[in-house]
């Protein structure tokens, strides 16, 4: 989920920030800096998670931001507003740190520790923080497998998997489309019957800004543990990033 487009702007910022006396090394030292650091912001008609909405159906703003090292590792924070209804947190921070690397000239391997923050939520509705470990692994970047495992699932001390597949293709003409299966499992514990999800979009960049057109869902099971939060629906994002 991250760009580079707005990367030269941000790079010669910092140069010009540096001593007229700075040597050709100096301004290397500067570049190697600045590429190791990229942001995100998105406005979104919703915030879709597995098929659910985390917003109650109503407009996103999401924010993030990341550090990447030659070896591999990357640490980030991102963040949504959300509304899970009465007294309910109002706000999303994820933390995560991360490895990713190439195991060939095909294939690639991310694995990352998250930590769901919920922030704003009355007295009385109990904490929803928890963690979760997801490995992705992509080929040729067109196919990818992602698992996810937490042994804590919205904070209910049972475990929880996800499995999904995903494809991304160029359509011509600038457009993409992106494609996503998933499936979610849960710990007897819960009371949460597992589920699928699905997803369906386009996206195209108009300059520094990319549009994209989402159709997202779950099948009868999702409906059942979620309500109106997991009716199928479209969704439309304009992001940014650097």
């Amino acid at each position: 989920m991250k760009t580079r487009k707005l990367l030269p702007f941000a790079l010669a910022a910092a140069l010009f920030a540096l001593p007229l006396a700075a040597t050709a090394q100096d301004a290397e030292e500067a570049a190697d800096e600045a590429s190791m650091f990229s942001w995100n912001a998105a406005l979104a008609t919703d915030y879709m998670f597995r098929g659910v909405s985390q917003t109650d159906d109503e407009a996103s703003l999401q924010l993030g931001a990341d550090l990447a090292f030659d070896n591999g590792i990357y640490v980030g924070v991102w963040g949504s507003n959300v509304d899970f209804g009465t007294g309910g947190p109002d706000i999303e921070i994820d933390t995560y740190i991360g490895w990713n690397v190439d195991l060939s000239d095909r294939w690639n391997l991310d694995l990352m520790l998250n930590r769901y923050n919920y922030i704003g939520e009355q007295d009385g509705y109990g904490s929803i923080d928890y963690n979760e470990l997801i490995g992705v692994l992509a080929l040729d970047e067109t196919w990818s497998f992602t698992l996810g495992y937490t042994n804590d699932v919205y904070a209910l001390d049972d475990d929880g998997f996800y499995y999904a597949l995903g494809g991304s293709f160029e359509l011509g003409y600038d457009w993409g489309l992106d494609i996503t299966f998933g499936r979610s499992t849960f710990g007897n514990s819960t009371g949460i019957d597992d589920y699928s999800d699905f997803s369906v979009g386009v996206n195209r960049d108009f300059g520094p800004v990319n549009l994209a057109v989402g159709y997202y869902g779950t099948d009868g099971s999702g409906d059942d543990n979620f309500g109106e939060a997991a009716d199928n629906r479209f969704m439309l994002t304009l992001s940014i990033g650097g």
